[in-house]
């Protein structure tokens, strides 16, 4: 059957079960166009082309599936480099398809031409420039396959106009031969052995749990290893759901603002079992002074994770499916054999006694102002926490990760690596679009919501509703905190203003519902009217306190044993058991 490289694009995109891409038209990628008409691949029509990419995201962390975006050549392939960045950054399986100039003026400065592999070549695990038809079908199964395979990550395939138009005789191929890329999946079982012999070795151990649990779908088998072992665990930003949030053995999030039972929890452990974790600055805070007592078992699929920030004394490259499986088996052998679980009871003494003494916490004033974590709580109790929440980045992503209880994996999306504002809106409007069974929340700053706001516009016409909390403290606010915090509150160019644009009248324009809440008391009603609404989306003004800080902190640069827990700046002292209360 003779086909056009268009055509066979979107024949291959149903040959890789592709149910969805979000994109925008333009000139290089036209032909591409024209059979999407026939395709059995529903096509969104984003209103930018950063939006398409982080909805292409947004449906990739909700569904596990690769998420794909489309787009034209020049301005927008260019447009699409921030969630490239950003699905590198936490491993997120994306396809990016662009348009090209033809190839006999590729190189020329054509109009809207940019070298558009080239410029994604530091920020995409793998591209390909086509330039010939009969590649295609081929080129398209190997970007899916790298994808999604290994440490998942984005993968762009730039097309050619001439290539689109290009007829050639169809063909699918029956597999995938690349072999240069051979990842490795499974654990060595005598390293795994080596790990299990040092959890049952070690007084105060804690499960160092991140994003890699989640993308290898190991959280079953991360619950057994820790209650079986009785092994603490702390779960950071790219993991949270991974472990409940209401389990006993369960520490919160480790980090820069994280719990301060999971950041202390580290630094006081004799043994780290770091799963699927990359020992990130934002965990570790000064490298030199991070869990300067703790041995290292490190497990990732990727190794150049492995010894990269931390050396491991057992590393363990593989799946973290695969390697938790066989970890827990092991400890559990081992554990039979020495008769049960070493007692580690004053650990975990000291473990509860921390979370009882230094909680998350807040105060609401009866009369106002209205807190944001308040307003996060109440959504959480609205929800009974079954929805899935979507965070831009800033004070609001926080207070979300620590107030929101995530029981369950797929239910907590946001840009962690990179750090994107303006991730929230259209990374909801793609979970949604994946997971149209689920309410998806964005939890969004008032900085984050004006980057993007525009694919509300997109949610309204293709009919994908969700409601976006505005978090409006009127200012950049984690800037703001900086400023106040450690250049003397000279407040440089972090205000807003509440009023500028009214969100109530910008949600109405794009056809979706609009609602404010001010004070305390408005509150639960604003969060009644916005969960009933299912027909349209929705976006609450919550106009929050300015001055309200994320709590606790570990300054950038700072040990993490200078946590600081609350805005009077009390610090623990050496003997954190004997900290004041604060």
């Amino acid at each position: 059957m003779k086909v056009t490289g268009a055509q066979a694009l979107f024949r291959s995109l149903e040959g890789e079960g592709v149910d969805l891409a979000f994109g925008i038209p333009g000139g290089a990628i036209l032909p591409a166009y024209d059979p999407l008409i026939d395709s059995k691949v529903r096509h969104v029509l984003c209103r930018h082309e950063q939006g398409a990419g982080h909805a292409a995201e947004g449906y990739a962390w909700a569904t596990g599936k690769v998420g794909v975006a489309i787009a034209t050549s020049g301005p927008g392939g260019c447009n699409l480099v921030t969630a490239l960045a950003d699905a590198k950054m936490d491993s997120v399986p994306m396809v990016a398809i662009t348009g090209q100039v033809p190839t006999p003026v590729v190189g020329n400065d054509a109009f809207q031409e940019a070298d558009i592999t080239g410029i994604t070549m530091p920020i995409t695990k793998h591209n390909f420039l086509v330039k010939d038809a009969n590649e295609l079908a081929v080129t398209i199964r190997e970007a899916f396959h790298i994808a999604r395979t290994g440490r998942p990550g984005p993968v762009l395939v730039d097309i050619p106009k001439d290539v689109q138009l290009q007829e050639f005789t169809w063909s699918w191929p029956g597999s995938v031969d690349l072999p240069g890329y051979r990842p490795t999946t499974k654990g060595n079982l005598k390293q795994v052995r080596s790990a299990a012999k040092m959890i049952m070795e070690s007084e105060r151990p804690v499960l160092y749990v991140g994003g890699g649990v989640i993308k290898a779908e190991a959280h079953e088998e991360l619950l057994k290893l820790a209650n079986d072992g009785r092994l603490p665990v702390t779960t950071t930003l790219m993991a949270r759901g991974a472990f409940p949030d209401t389990h006993e053995l369960a520490l919160g999030m480790p980090g820069m603002h994280g719990a301060y039972t999971a950041v202390t929890s580290m630094q006081k452990a004799d043994l780290l079992v770091a799963l699927g974790s990359r020992f990130d600055d934002r965990v570790t805070g000064q490298l030199s002074s991070f869990a300067k007592g703790a041995k290292i078992i490190h497990v990732d699929i990727d190794p150049a994770e492995i010894g990269k920030n931390r050396a491991a004394d057992v590393p363990i490259v593989g799946d973290c499916k695969d390697v938790i499986a066989k970890l827990h088996a092991e400890l559990r052998r081992l554990q039979d054999e020495a008769g049960g679980v070493p007692d580690r009871t004053a650990w975990l003494a000291q473990l509860d006694e921390w979370k009882r003494t230094y909680p998350y916490r807040y105060d609401q004033p009866a009369d106002g102002p209205l807190k944001p974590q308040f307003c996060i709580e109440r959504l959480y109790e609205h929800t009974k926490g079954d929805a899935i929440v979507v965070a831009g980045v800033g004070q609001h992503q926080m207070w979300a990760s620590q107030f929101w209880r995530f029981s369950e994996p797929r239910t907590w999306v946001n840009s962690g690596g990179l750090g994107t504002m303006g991730f929230a809106v259209p990374a909801a409007l793609g979970a949604k679009a994946g997971r149209p069974d689920r309410r998806v929340i964005a939890i969004d700053g008032d900085g984050c919501f004006q980057m993007t706001s525009q694919e509300l516009a997109t949610s309204t016409a293709e009919g994908i509703p969700f409601v976006t909390a505005i978090i409006n403290n009127a200012h950049l606010g984690m800037v703001r905190q900086w400023q106040e915090l450690f250049y003397e509150e000279r407040y440089s160019q972090v205000y807003l203003s509440y009023d500028v644009p009214d969100y109530v009248k910008l949600a109405e324009a794009y056809g979706c519902v609009g609602l404010r809440a001010e004070h305390p008391d408005e509150v639960d009603a604003v969060i009644d009217k916005a969960l009933s609404i299912e027909d349209r989306s929705v976006v609450i003004d919550f106009r929050v306190d300015s001055k309200e800080m994320c709590f606790p902190m570990v300054p950038a640069g700072a040990s993490n044993d200078d946590i600081i827990v609350g805005p009077e700046g009390l610090r623990p002292t050496d003997d954190p058991a004997e900290a004041p209360v604060a």
